[in-house]
């Protein structure tokens, strides 16, 4: 599995939204996005990636596009 297809899965599984949906999707942006679900989604992506995301960086993963410049700075190109 490539490093996308392990991002867009952590999307997919924790919103139930269509890969189409994918590139503008932000927080609070749909109703499963709440403070909730961000934190399951940070979860999931640390797991995926072998990461821990600072407290700034949870703040500032506010949509998926914003989410991969993070991964980036952590080392994971997506």
């Amino acid at each position: 599995m490539t490093n996308l297809e392990k991002y867009d899965d952590a999307f997919l599984s924790n919103f139930k939204v269509s890969k189409d949906d994918l590139p503008e999707l932000e927080y609070q942006g749909i109703f499963e996005w709440d403070s909730v679900g961000h934190m399951d989604l940070i979860a999931d992506l640390e797991s995926a990636f072998g990461v821990h995301f600072n407290t700034k960086d949870v703040l500032r993963l506010s949509s998926y596009e914003k989410g991969k410049g993070i991964l980036k700075e952590y080392g994971v190109e997506i």
